[in-house]
């Protein structure tokens, strides 16, 4: 039975964890855009910093996964935005989290998938 208890918590070690993907994605944030205003020249710089930090937290995790990650900013004016993805993958082993948050002028998305090495 022991055997078994191990080899079920090296599984839980090596699984996607939606939790722990999330706050990774709302730190990341909150570090690079945190409660500035939305300003159009620096978008791509907020954008860039946000995937990389999440990037580089997520490896550090040292968890058997590539990752894509993507990131949206987009000034709050009253415009719509629809977004949506599709995956074929192994339910088992691979995993998406997304992330919406705002400020008073803007909002940002970002979403991360983890593929299973």
């Amino acid at each position: 039975m022991e055997k078994a208890n191990v080899e079920g918590d090296l599984v839980e070690e090596q699984q996607f964890v939606v939790d722990d993907v999330s706050k990774i994605i709302k730190d990341a944030i909150e570090n690079v855009v945190g409660g500035n205003t939305y300003q159009q020249n620096k978008v791509n710089g907020w954008t860039t910093g946000v995937v990389e930090a999440c990037t580089a937290d997520l490896t550090k995790l040292m968890k058997p996964y590539k990752y894509i990650v993507t990131c949206t900013i987009m000034q709050k004016n009253g415009a719509g935005l629809h977004t949506a993805s599709s995956c074929y993958w192994d339910d088992n082993t691979d995993g998406s989290c997304t992330v919406r948050w705002e400020n008073k002028t803007m909002f940002c998305i970002v979403s991360v998938y983890g593929l299973a090495i």
